[in-house]
């Protein structure tokens, strides 16, 4: 396979070859006809725009720090300026070196600064850097196979005229994981599955998109009993992880059906009419669809068969193993139980590295076939990991100039000042631009909650409602912000840039947004 993939065509335009689907190529082509005007950049431009922008704003906004509890948390009242815990050559060699702290920075257990050579825990993002390129390796080597192929090709014939169906039982599975246990990176690993499967269903890529990070999304945007932010924040609060559970539920059920509809509106408009697309298509994305309305594809190979069942049984089994099952049904605070894994990146990367050599085996290919497809499955999934790494290094900047705290003072006094009943609907507000700068619903939630919940007893208001309202934020700006590696690594795993992402997703946005007050303001009111 090359390098460089064909350029995007229109419907009817002639298409070179169709290259073997699936496989990310290293960077998005150039699309004809933009020489000599300008176009949107890149993920990695739009990155370091981000990143000088954070850098020269720690210029001006002042460096402050809360004093801690024995458990690591802010204590209210208690936020005062520092001085500037680095000069100016720190600062430029923080930025010269975000990409490498993005990667493999650790966090000092001393001073909390990130650093390539200090002691203390990995604030990088290493595990999923790794976890991006071993899942390019085991969808590389499905697909040499030839039985994902063959698969989808089988599936997208036999739900001719019916792919609405499968769009909503996709998304809410997502959604329905997303909500309890609070579903994010790891759809990073569905994108070499979903893409080539709308496809052959006669829609586009941003549908891929739709579907995963939309139907993710809003999932983890309704959080139920999700422990890494509603368990994690009631914690904090001090109240159970339970309260508050009818409103959060009749949220994503209405955030979820929303989001479903909007998918699926547009991808039947894209089936109907390939022109109306926001992305195109490129070079054999409209075979793929030609294929499954054909003659029925050949019947599968019993190697075929057997590929794809391990296919299924490694992404079942990797939702088993990330799964917080004591937290779910016994509460946050609840011992895992003896059956339990707990896994995470580390283990899912090697995880999906052993599947890959299975699958190589199973489906027949040799030593040195399995080994090249193995390197170049996950040398074709470099450009999606890199983009990960360089947003964490955004990340590495707010925290090394201490800057965060800052911000969060600023929120706490906003709230202070508001009604009761505009409370909830302001504080879902202060939160949108702390989530911008912490993409981390559990990071998010261990900074704010302990100066933010407290604020609910002044303002005569459950503080359950706080923690809808800082959870709503949290899933609203993970939907688009450029510094989370849900997007950005989703839309460079899909091909899709990231500008008509925002185009498709804005009205969507617009109605969360307007929905999620709406909710808010009704909850403040019942209280």
């Amino acid at each position: 396979m090359s390098a460089i993939e064909p350029p995007a065509t229109t419907p009817d335009a002639p298409v070179d070859p169709e290259p073997p689907p699936g496989t990310p190529p290293p960077a998005p082509p150039e699309e004809p006809g933009t020489t000599g005007r300008w176009r949107f950049p890149s993920a990695f431009t739009v990155l370091a725009i981000v990143a000088l922008a954070v850098w020269g704003l720690a210029f001006v906004i002042p460096s402050g720090l809360y004093d801690l509890d024995d458990g690591g948390a802010p204590i209210p009242g208690t936020y005062h300026e520092v001085a500037s815990p680095q000069d100016f050559g720190e600062r430029l060699n923080d930025l010269f070196l975000a990409p490498v702290n993005g990667l493999y920075g650790i966090q000092s257990t001393e001073t909390g600064a990130v650093s390539p050579d200090a002691t203390g825990d990995l604030f990088g993002a290493a595990g999923v850097f790794l976890f991006v390129l071993a899942i390019g390796a085991f969808i590389t080597m499905v697909f040499q196979t030839g039985a994902l192929d063959r698969g989808i090709a089988r599936l997208a014939h036999r739900l001719k005229g019916r792919g609405w169906l499968l769009i909503l039982a996709i998304m809410a599975v997502f959604s329905l994981l997303g909500t309890v246990e609070g579903m994010a990176e790891e759809t990073l690993g569905f994108y070499g599955l979903v893409v080539p499967l709308m496809l052959a269903l006669g829609y586009d890529r941003m549908v891929a998109v739709g579907v995963i990070i939309v139907g993710a999304g809003v999932g983890v945007m309704g959080s139920t009993v999700n422990p890494f932010s509603i368990g994690v924040a009631s914690g904090f609060a001090d109240i159970s992880i339970g309260d508050g559970i009818v409103l959060r539920l009749i949220m994503w059920l209405v955030f979820t059906a929303v989001a479903i509809a909007y998918v699926v509106r547009y991808a039947r408009k894209v089936e109907r009419d390939p022109s109306t697309s926001i992305v195109g298509f490129r070079a054999g994305d409209r075979e793929q669809a030609i294929q499954s309305a054909s003659a029925e594809p050949e019947p599968m190979t019993g190697r075929q068969k057997l590929v794809l069942a391990l296919t299924a049984f490694t992404f079942v089994f990797m939702i088993f193993s990330i799964v917080p099952w004591s937290g779910i049904f016994s509460g946050p605070d609840a011992a895992p139980y003896s059956w339990e894994l707990g896994w995470w990146f580390p283990e899912l990367a090697a995880m999906f590295i052993v599947a890959s050599i299975v699958v190589g085996l199973v489906g027949g290919l040799g030593e040195n076939k399995l080994t090249e497809t193995l390197a170049r499955g996950a040398g074709d999934f470099i450009y999606p990991a890199l983009v990960i790494v360089v947003a964490r290094g955004i990340t590495v900047l707010m925290t090394n100039t201490q800057i965060t705290d800052t911000v969060l003072h600023a929120m706490e006094s906003a709230a202070e000042s508001a009604s009761s009943g505009l409370f909830a609907v302001v504080m879902f507000l202060i939160n949108l631009p702390l989530a911008f700068l912490i993409p981390s619903t559990s990071g998010h939630a261990t900074l704010a909650m302990p100066i933010l919940a407290p604020l609910a007893d002044f303002a005569s208001v459950d503080r359950s409602l706080v923690i809808t309202a800082w959870n709503a934020a949290s899933g609203w700006m993970n939907l688009w912000v450029p510094t989370t590696a849900v997007v950005m690594g989703g839309v460079a795993l899909a091909k899709v840039r990231y500008d008509h992402y925002l185009r498709f997703v804005a009205p969507l946005l617009g109605i969360l947004f307007v929905l999620t007050c709406a909710f808010l303001a009704i909850g403040a009111v019942l209280s």
